[in-house]
């Protein structure tokens, strides 16, 4: 079954709001079996949602709206169905009751305009709100379906969850519909892809989609299939990974679940730390403490995490971190000589098991012929071993403390693994 999303109101189009909304909606339509085709945003205005809504029903068995179901003036949702649909505005008793209760549980006067609420086109299966006092609506027109809901996201979520959602799955038979999200970083996208093009040449036999997802220093490969049988599906996607974390392992920190929040270099190396009862501190140049902001958003982070120096100074790497002068007079603060340098220093300083040292230029000045902006130094040091590398990132700043911190946790998370 195919799904369009129509999104309805001028402050998503202006930019005022983001659509949070149809990322939900797609997330949880995946879920039951309901593909969505199209996602479209439309004006506060009449004759474009009805240009919208006679688009979608060409293109979708289902389309669900969202927004525009209030009590005011510039809320026309219902009017613009009445008319879509042929039918008039009626007074739902069981509506109505629902209203009055939500004001006088609120200790709050109900006015005329509220009683509108109540009001649904004649033709409609209402859906109950119970968390708001606009209802959502269902309708049907030969073999197409047709949800309408508000726009505020936890009265949307609500009357999905509660009961458009499990009502389609117990009036269609809709197939199972598969997500497996890989993670890697470290590879640019075009260079993954070079790496997997023979593997990926053989999954349209199979029906399994590939997507690529970039992302700055990351991409998410998203393996996707639809189909009766679940088990056997699910063999199927299972198969492919395998093969693909022969191809790609070492590019490979992690896997997405579809709905869920993906799991983070600082949450995993938080998880490994505690586990293996080790500690970590940090020496920060271009990062100016990004990195232990990461670390330290970890629930529990103090348990292996003791500190951080954010030298910007060559005197403070000096002082603080016991840089040797030499070494920057002969290679430069952005050097991997001085990330190995500060990665010893911090690491003896504070007695920890593992520290991170970086040093570069995130632009957008600084840059030299043989250093140009996004050129980033990082360290990792044991007692036992330093393990550094130079990078050249993009020419944004912000990208490249962004990119220099993942991949500094990712050069420790590697280096943990392996002990």
């Amino acid at each position: 079954m195919l799904a369009e999303i129509i999104t309805i109101g001028d402050e998503i189009l202006i930019g005022q709001i983001v659509d949070t909304n149809s990322a939900w909606l797609g997330t949880e339509l995946s879920k039951i079996g309901v593909s969505v085709k199209q996602i479209t945003s439309v004006s506060d205005d009449k004759q474009h949602i009805l240009e919208a809504l006679a688009l979608a029903e060409k293109r979708a068995d289902m389309i669900i709206i969202t927004g525009g179901l209030g009590p005011t003036k510039d809320d026309i949702t219902k009017h613009t169905l009445c008319e879509y649909f042929n039918t008039h505005l009626v007074i739902n008793r069981e509506v109505l009751a629902h209203v009055e209760g939500f004001f006088k549980k609120r200790n709050r006067p109900m006015l005329d305009v509220n009683t509108k609420q109540a009001e649904v086109p004649a033709n409609c299966e209402v859906l109950f709100n119970n968390y708001g006092t606009a209802p959502g609506m269902w309708f049907n027109r030969d073999d197409k379906t047709f949800i309408s809901v508000p726009g505020v996201p936890f009265e949307m979520k609500g009357i999905m969850t509660d009961v458009a959602l499990p009502k389609l799955k117990e009036t269609f038979t809709l197939p199972f519909i598969y997500h497996r999200t890989i993670l890697t970083q470290g590879i640019g996208e075009s260079f993954l892809a070079d790496k997997l093009k023979d593997w990926e040449d053989k999954l349209p036999a199979k029906e399994i989609k590939l997507a690529y997802l970039p992302s700055p220093g990351m991409v998410k490969l998203r393996l996707s299939i639809k189909g009766e049988n679940k088990e056997q599906i699910k063999k199927m996607v299972d198969n492919e990974v395998k093969e693909l974390y022969n191809i790609i392992s070492e590019y490979i920190y992690g896997e997405e679940e579809l709905g869920k929040e993906a799991p983070t270099f600082q949450s995993i190396i938080g998880k490994i730390l505690t586990d293996k009862k080790r500690t970590l501190s940090i020496a920060e140049s271009c990062t100016g403490g990004y990195i232990s902001h990461l670390i330290t958003s970890v629930a529990g982070s103090s348990v292996y995490y003791k500190g951080s120096v954010i030298a910007y100074e060559n005197e403070i790497k000096i002082a603080q971190l016991n840089v040797n002068p030499e070494t920057i007079n002969a290679y430069g603060a952005v050097s991997i000589e001085c990330a190995e340098e500060m990665a010893k220093g911090i690491l003896k300083t504070f007695d920890t098991d593992y520290a991170i040292a970086t040093t570069g230029i995130a632009g957008p000045t600084g840059d030299t012929t043989d250093k140009p902006i996004g050129t980033v130094c990082i360290a990792i040091a044991t007692k036992q071993q330093v393990k550094s590398n130079r990078f050249i990132f993009s020419n944004n700043r912000d990208s490249n403390i962004k990119i220099a911190a993942d991949t500094a946790l990712n050069m420790l998370r590697k280096l943990i693994s392996e002990n």
